[in-house]
């Protein structure tokens, strides 16, 4: 594959003549995005290709991974736990398969631009295509692993329902959250690598405090102050969301996203995004010198 060589130009030093503001900052950066398409689907293609996404076998296991790791959260939870959900298994898919997305679209924007710095040194281009590029990439897997969720529709089909069709209304929220915190990860990381190192950590402590292996619907009712406050976790309506229209209630039959919840996370996750152009526009003239 190789790189579209009208958007790559040989690396100039630029010294700005004036400290731009914030909403030029952010107008700049949309205006790369939108303008870089060709060349944000060539770094697609080649985190794809890093993590073999592009051959068979690399898409299979963005199928089987999933499976197995909900057959360990099935053997601890369900059967050591003796946790008495019904149909435990799609229980637990139904945020394994958007928190996978997550997870790696952090990882991977994390160290987007650290991971570029022969390129970056060698030619000058918007930086700010390696972080969503590296969420790009991470939502074509989310797309493949969903073949894992109609497999498993195949044990379950008492659960399926027209909400199903919902699935990218609430894909598209979680797409805009994790791109305003993946492109805040990118700049911060190229600064302080431990940032890197303790993400997974972190991650990891979010997922627990997310409604992943429980939900607000069936847990926490005697608890109405700890309920709030994790009700104030972005994730939490976005993985609420993806339970409701792919688990349903616990009798069966799919329910509605969380669309008012939905609807504030998008909000906010709109302005994380301008605040995290505006943090990455202001780091972006410094990342060869410290890459």
């Amino acid at each position: 594959m190789t790189a579209p060589s009208a958007e790559l130009k040989p690396a100039i030093v630029h010294v700005p003549s004036r400290r731009r503001g914030p909403v030029e900052l952010v107008l700049e950066g949309v205006a790369e995005i939108l303008s870089r398409q060709r060349l944000i689907r060539y770094m697609i293609g080649a985190n794809l290709k890093r993590t073999h996404t592009d051959t068979a076998l690399g898409q299979l296991w963005w199928v089987l991974d999933p499976l197995f790791l909900m057959g360990i959260y099935v053997v601890l939870v369900q059967i050591i736990f003796n946790v008495g959900t019904p149909d435990y298994p799609l229980f637990i898919f139904a945020a394994i398969l958007p928190w996978k997305w997550f997870s790696i679209a952090l990882g991977t924007a994390a160290g987007s631009v650290t991971a570029r710095e022969g390129l970056i040194r060698q030619v000058q281009f918007p930086k700010l295509v390696l972080p969503v590029a590296a969420v790009g990439s991470a939502t074509i897997n989310f797309a493949i692993s969903l073949i894992a969720l109609a497999l498993m529709y195949l044990l379950f089909l008492d659960r399926v329902s027209p909400w199903l069709l919902a699935i990218p209304l609430i894909a598209v929220v979680q797409f805009v959250f994790s791109l305003a915190v993946a492109i805040g990860l990118a700049a911060v990381n190229t600064f302080y690598r431990d940032v890197q190192n303790l993400l997974g950590h972190f991650v990891r402590l979010w997922f627990y405090a997310s409604p992943g292996l429980w939900s607000f619907r069936d847990h926490l009712q005697d608890s109405p102050q700890l309920r709030t406050i994790l009700q104030l976790n972005p994730m939490a309506p976005i993985l609420e969301s993806y339970r409701n229209v792919i688990y349903g209630a616990t009798e069966g039959g799919g329910l509605p996203p969380d669309f008012i919840g939905l609807g504030w996370v998008l909000g906010v996750s709109l302005v994380f995004v301008t605040i995290a152009i505006i943090l990455f526009k202001r780091m972006e003239p410094a990342f060869a010198k410290v890459v």
